[in-house]
């Protein structure tokens, strides 16, 4: 790329790869979710769920044993699965979606292998921390991260019974986390975005993400068929959760946080200074 592109395109394309690299785990579970959708047939002896359950275990397997997940990322993966399947339980007896095909390993209307889907969140922000060598500066104090994501987290009960307070939580993320800077390396030099602006455009990918899983009929929101998109309201739903599951990661991955402002390791022209700014993380 950096002999044969122009220096803008040299880094669009890098980091294109590097995203695409991040999201493979959810990449490849969406394919699973459509060649499945296009060959099961109903007389057929496993059920369509049971089959992609039996994949997605498959798949996290082999992400372990070719070492393309450490066994640190895997045991927040798995938190912020269990997290995610209890929120299924929840949602799926409260009508708000539902899984319409049988399946042997399905609990309260839940397939087992959704659990996954929400691991393939967490597979994505801690590759993509892993892959960009991404840095967190000024990150607030870490308290309130974690206050934050448990009050989002209730909320997506609470809201069936009281007021939904999403607007005041999606707030809360930019008066947070609005002066946060997600520092990532892309080739020969740092370059940084707002934290806010970084969820916001995962959001958009995962709205888009889950508008395959509707149209394959993997799952339905209550009153939605397999040609209709989901609603765009749904982008706010995943922008907060994409704070959960950063937050859990971060119980874990703490050394790319600063509380203090940091400066680019590597800057344009690609020659490494010292970062003298940089603190110790939280």
């Amino acid at each position: 790329m950096r002999a044969r592109l122009p220096g803008w395109l040299q880094e669009l394309g890098m980091f294109t790869l590097k995203q695409g690299w991040a999201c493979l785990f959810g990449a490849l579970m969406l394919l699973g979710l459509i060649v499945t959708d296009q060959l099961w047939q109903d007389g057929w002896p496993v059920a369509r769920y049971d089959a992609l359950l039996a994949y997605a275990i498959a798949l996290q397997a082999g992400f372990l044993w070719l070492r393309l997940e450490t066994w640190q990322e895997a045991r927040v993966i798995v938190l912020f699965h269990l997290t995610g399947t209890t929120m299924e339980f929840f949602k799926v007896q409260a009508g708000s979606w539902a899984y319409p095909e049988p399946a042997l390993f399905k609990l309260w209307g839940v397939p087992l292998f959704s659990g996954f889907m929400y691991a393939a969140v967490g597979s994505y922000i801690a590759r993509v921390i892993r892959i960009f060598d991404m840095r967190f500066a000024p990150y607030p104090p870490f308290w309130t991260t974690v206050f934050l994501a448990v009050a989002i987290y209730a909320n997506f009960f609470a809201h069936h019974y009281v007021w939904d307070s999403r607007s005041i939580l999606i707030a809360a993320t930019v008066l947070l986390f609005g002066r946060t800077r997600v520092w990532f390396v892309i080739g020969r030099a740092d370059r940084w975005m707002p934290l806010p602006l970084a969820a916001l455009l995962t959001a958009i990918f995962l709205w888009i993400a889950e508008n395959v899983g509707t149209n394959t009929g993997t799952w339905l929101y209550a009153g939605q068929t397999t040609l209709d998109l989901v609603s765009l309201s749904k982008m706010g739903s995943w922008y907060l959760l994409l704070y959960v599951s950063f937050v859990t990661v971060t119980l874990v991955l703490r050394d790319a946080l600063s509380p203090t402002p940091l400066a680019p390791r590597r800057p344009e022209g690609g020659v490494t200074r010292p970062d003298r700014t940089r603190t110790p993380s939280l």
